[in-house]
């Protein structure tokens, strides 16, 4: 009835797929002091789930926030996004994307926020 999924623990900077299917694709991921995702639009409707640390977005070219253990951020599809961890503590938090990336056509183009 049940599948149970893993996550691995890791001191290293970690990107891993988690989940890939068409209803859902779940990253878990751990970035350290000046770790870094590169800059990327949004292929989804993403939701960033902060387990431990810090995280600094910048979204659509607006001014970089930060987001600690405990917040949820939702980031709409589409929009361009940078996510570093400027801050001494590791980050570790997981990337929900609903649906599917691939649910989405291919052609189109980023938000304006």
């Amino acid at each position: 009835m049940e599948t149970k999924y893993n996550f691995s623990k890791s001191n290293e900077k970690l990107i891993e797929k988690i989940i890939d299917n068409d209803e859902v694709m779940i990253n878990h991921m751990v970035l350290n002091k000046g770790d870094s995702i590169p800059e990327h639009n949004s292929n989804s409707n993403v939701y960033i789930i902060i387990v431990n640390g810090m995280l600094t977005l910048q979204l659509a070219g607006n001014p970089a926030k930060g987001y600690e253990q405990g917040d949820i951020v939702n980031i709409p599809f589409g929009v361009k996004m940078n996510i570093t961890n400027g801050n001494d503590s590791q980050a570790e938090f997981f990337v929900i994307k609903a649906p599917s990336p691939r649910a989405y056509p291919l052609n189109q183009k980023t938000v304006k926020m």
